[in-house]
């Protein structure tokens, strides 16, 4: 009987992204090794819960989306996260971070000091620098002072990312991208008072992510579909992302979309069956504003 395996998403540790599996199996993903599954024929993808409780009524969820959860389980999860502004009373404290993505791509955000640097891997930042520390409030108020003040947005596109990784500038050009806005936000006024601000110290992604000589994707996998199949050799990883050498060339998968099915492992050496794949246009780099 074919073993069955439920994946739980991607983690980011010191040494890289991890795939977990429901159990606690943890599968490592180093540059090179093979990434093989498939989705058991005739399943659907159910609500994956929330909060650490199961979906009451197992409801099935799109295959398109990257929460895997249905309406309620989604109100719930979403009801007890910092982003819902519904934590004021969190006495953990929180940094306040300015991240690049690439050309004309920074936004401001919030993570809580406990987590590192687990934020910016998470979401694919290939530069960021701290901007200050303190209660979770302040720095809310300050993440909100800096998107007015700054002209900067509070999340990048998937999309946008994906379409200049493998064209990015130099490690200078990277940094000087956030140095000129840090400088910025230091001449501010209305700074919360309880927010320590943080010297300018930028930390670069891409040895992590496998970004140098990476080979520009071809495609992004948009959902899986029972009976279906990828494998591919992994050649970079950045936030969910992992981007796998296929017989179709460079695809991205997006781990989210794991999540809420059941899966297996599969024989093919390399290739995508029966997945839909969404062309990606390569970008110049430079724009405006289981296993």
């Amino acid at each position: 009987m074919r073993q069955v395996w439920a994946c739980s998403g991607l983690r980011w540790s010191g040494d890289g992204p991890v795939l977990v599996w429901s159990g606690g199996r943890e599968s490592p993903l180093a540059r090179g090794r093979r990434v093989a599954f498939g989705v058991v024929d005739g399943g659907v993808r159910t609500c994956v819960g929330a909060r650490g409780n199961a979906c009451a009524v197992r409801a099935v969820v799109s295959a398109r989306g990257t929460g895997a959860r249905c309406e309620d389980c989604a109100r719930l999860d979403r009801a007890h996260s910092v982003a819902a502004d519904t934590m004021a009373d969190d006495p953990r404290p929180y940094r306040v971070y300015l991240a690049w993505f690439g050309p004309g791509m920074v936004k401001v955000g919030i993570t809580r000091v406990e987590r590192g640097s687990a934020r910016l891997l998470e979401q694919g930042a290939v530069t960021f620098s701290w901007l200050g520390q303190g209660p979770l409030m302040a720095a809310r108020r300050a993440e909100e002072l800096l998107r007015a003040a700054l002209g900067v947005p509070d999340r990048i596109p998937y999309a946008a990312k994906r379409a200049v990784r493998a064209a990015l500038p130099g490690p200078e050009q990277r940094i000087a991208g956030i140095r000129e806005l840090h400088a910025r936000v230091g001449r501010l006024d209305n700074w919360p008072e309880s927010l320590r601000r943080e010297p300018f110290e930028p930390v670069d992604h891409t040895d992590v992510f496998g970004l140098d000589g990476m080979p520009p994707a071809q495609g992004v996998v948009s959902e899986l579909v029972a009976g279906g199949a990828i494998s591919g050799e992994l050649c970079g990883a950045a936030g969910p992302d992992l981007h796998l050498v296929t017989g179709r060339g460079v695809l991205v998968l997006d781990t989210r979309l794991l999540t809420g099915w059941e899966l297996t492992g599969v024989t093919e050496e390399s290739g995508v069956r029966a997945f839909p794949v969404r062309d990606l246009p390569v970008e110049s780099g430079v724009q405006d504003g289981l296993f």
